[in-house]
């Protein structure tokens, strides 16, 4: 059943026994300080089965880029030594692992950054939404507007993380372009109002996006990095005056850079915001594209038997059944996850979901 799934991938120097990705789910159940716990481990290595685990967001820079009270982090030690245990715990199983490395940017908020004004593109805060602090549920805040000559070190912060993420023992790095965060802010006009060489037209925007992937595939060479991207999606009050033309220049870009994978979220979580954005990408970008967003196995498979995409990265689902592999190949129904235990801190919803056995 659904056989194109379980055919092997190659991507750059990725080498996938089936096409089903775990898509980066953010849990919060790192400890206070952003360090992986033994929860972690094992939530981790149940999944092992999967194609190739994309980790949850985890915080490329240490300062004002928490995003909540309990992600974790790359930027330490400790951090580096908790992460270890998850890449051995994974891939002693036979599994494989990347980390996710982000920026939250003006989805942040000052009381989980001991006081530190988020930072943007440009001074326009969240609307649509209200985000979790320690004292409960508050409006985002206005960031501040960082300055040009700050974006270098925006730059080696990634570049740093993205050694440690090789230190911890991970396979390779995804850069986390998507859904809202900085990269993502710099790309989109919608956040994006600033002028110079970072604001304007899209080679400017982008510009901070491809910089991070460039220092990136410094470190691990670019067979080993992959970036996910949202064009359409408007969660965290984002928007594009056209999502097809930026989608298209930085596919290219990417191209160039011969990257592993392209990982694509191809719509709107919220259906305001339409377009094929996995034609565009086919065609701009010769290496791997994973789509996300909306796929049942069985267009999954279609898909990939079809060429439109190479693998598919399933996300609220592996919340559930920590077997999903085995369940698509078996025919056996997925069960659907608690939404209440999300971002809780504890094992219940996490580690607790039972296989088929």
């Amino acid at each position: 059943m659904h056989s194109a799934l379980f055919t092997p991938l190659t991507m750059g120097s990725l080498a996938l026994p089936n096409r089903i990705v775990m898509a980066p789910l953010t849990r919060c159940r790192a400890d206070a300080d952003h360090v992986p716990t033994d929860l972690m481990v094992e939530y981790y290595s149940q999944r092992a089965s999967s194609g190739m685990i994309v980790c949850e967001a985890t915080m490329a820079i240490e300062g004002n880029s928490a995003f909540g009270a309990r992600e974790p982090g790359i930027y330490s030690d400790a951090q580096v030594a908790g992460w270890k245990k998850v890449t051995d715990a994974v891939h002693a199983k036979g599994g494989r692992i990347v980390l996710q490395i982000w920026h939250g940017g003006r989805a942040c908020h000052s009381l989980l950054n001991n006081g530190r004004q988020p930072v943007a593109p440009s001074p326009l805060r969240i609307t649509n939404d209200e985000t979790h602090t320690p004292q409960g549920k508050k409006p985002y805040e206005i960031p501040r507007e960082l300055r040009d000559d700050e974006l270098p070190g925006i730059v080696a912060g990634f570049r740093h993380a993205a050694q440690n993420a090789k230190a911890a023992g991970f396979d390779g790095v995804e850069v986390h372009g998507a859904n809202g965060y900085l990269l993502d802010e710099f790309l989109r006009d919608g956040s994006n109002q600033r002028s110079g060489p970072y604001g304007g037209p899209i080679e400017n925007r982008a510009r901070l996006m491809l910089d991070v992937v460039d220092a990136v595939n410094s470190i691990w060479g670019p067979s080993r990095v992959g970036i996910r991207i949202s064009p359409l999606n408007s969660y965290n009050d984002m928007k594009d005056s056209d999502p097809i033309g930026i989608t298209g220049y930085l596919a290219s870009q990417l191209n160039e850079r011969k990257i592993a994978y392209l990982h694509l979220m191809r719509g709107d979580f919220f259906g305001v915001q339409h377009g094929d954005l996995v034609t565009v990408c086919r065609k701009a970008f010769t290496g791997k594209l994973i789509g996300n967003m909306g796929y049942t196995p069985a267009e999954a498979d279609r898909s990939i038997s079809d060429g439109l995409i190479d693998a598919v990265a399933f996300g609220h689902h592996y919340v559930s059944n920590p077997d999903l592999v085995e369940r698509v190949k078996s025919g056996v129904a997925l069960v659907e996850p608690d939404s209440r235990t999300f971002y809780t801190n504890d094992a219940h919803g996490y580690t607790d979901y039972p296989t088929m056995s």
